[in-house]
């Protein structure tokens, strides 16, 4: 039996993947994630916000006291004296996981902008970085913002990164795109290597009490399986990219929907915080048998099978659906 996949064009021992999650910032945990069978890692993401404080930080301390006398032009401040390391820490921390574990290292960067922080993605290259996992949270609240200046913001981030590396670069999606059909084949189109589907928006709370606006962490569960389980099996088969299917991953079954649907990849986080690492093996044993069992000798005779193209009736993934589960409602 064959569990190998490919995913952007790096090949995997099986389809389960540590998506983006604290995890990553430590090492012991990396390993028990590799030990536990899975066979690729995201980092957790390097924010935009955090290389740009990086860089004012540093440019006010090369900057101070500049007019105050001549020799102050020749003065560089010791890396220790501006507190936010948080981007060198994290090639540094690329570095250290790739000596640690054998399993491929996909480094993830998280921005809005085509800003100078893409620039990093050459650093995290250099670093190590076996793949890259571009993040693009982007919440548009300008009435005069058009959706084709929103997609043009992801196609170029997206083309800026490709142009700087030559490590493969996978794109994390969110599902608010006025045709994401569209948008799906115009990111493929642009190069990119993956689209992972769909990023999790966490949104946001208020606090009665104090009168603030919080944030709320809800873990994920395996009914958010069903929107992009939809979208992998429409886009399925229309695109050169690989397909990563993440949010609402926690058993066996779910993997096996989603490959069935197009997934190359299945990602997991919150099955993982929930239930500890070793919830990967028991996926993993439990794929195994249900693949024994129903006569599948390998994960790429799954991948696609129930995708909107091979199914007997695919409008069961579009308006048929909706009407067919509104008229169960008794």
């Amino acid at each position: 039996m064959k569990l190998t996949t490919t995913y952007m064009g790096i090949r995997l021992k099986n389809p389960l993947v540590a998506s983006a999650s604290p995890l990553s910032h430590d090492i012991a945990k990396v390993r028990q994630l590799e030990d536990a069978g899975a066979s690729a890692v995201v980092m957790y993401s390097l924010f935009e916000e955090q290389i740009v404080h990086d860089n004012k930080a540093l440019d006010h301390f090369l900057t101070q006291g500049t007019d105050s006398f001549a020799e102050a032009l020749d003065y560089f401040p010791e890396p220790d004296e501006y507190h936010n390391r948080d981007a060198e820490d994290y090639l540094n921390q690329i570095i250290r996981l790739k000596k640690a574990v054998d399993i491929p290292i996909i480094a993830s960067l998280n921005g809005i902008s085509a800003g100078g922080w893409t620039s990093y993605a050459k650093r995290m290259e250099e670093a190590g970085a076996d793949g890259l996992e571009l993040n693009i949270y982007y919440i548009p609240t300008d009435p005069y913002q058009t959706s084709a200046d929103v997609e043009n913001l992801y196609l170029t981030v997206l083309q800026t990164v490709k142009a700087s590396v030559r490590i493969p670069v996978s794109m994390k999606m969110g599902p608010y795109f006025s045709s994401f059909a569209n948008m799906a084949r115009r990111l493929d189109e642009a190069g990119a290597d993956a689209l992972v589907l769909f990023n999790r928006f966490y949104q946001p709370d208020i606090d009665l009490e104090n009168l603030e606006v919080v944030p709320n962490l809800q873990f994920s569960s395996s009914t958010e399986l069903r929107l992009p389980l939809r979208w992998l099996a429409i886009l399925y088969g229309h695109l050169n990219c690989s397909l990563g299917a993440t949010t609402g991953v926690h058993s066996a079954q779910d993997v096996i929907k989603l490959l069935m649907a197009g997934a190359d990849v299945t990602m997991m986080t919150s099955a993982l915080m929930k239930n500890g690492i070793g919830k990967i093996s028991e996926i993993l044993h439990e794929l195994e048998h249900w693949m024994n069992e129903h006569e599948y000798e390998s994960v790429d005779m799954m991948k696609g099978s129930m995708s909107y193209r091979n199914v007997r009736d695919p409008q069961a993934f579009t308006r048929a659906n909706y009407m067919k589960t509104l008229q169960s409602i008794k």
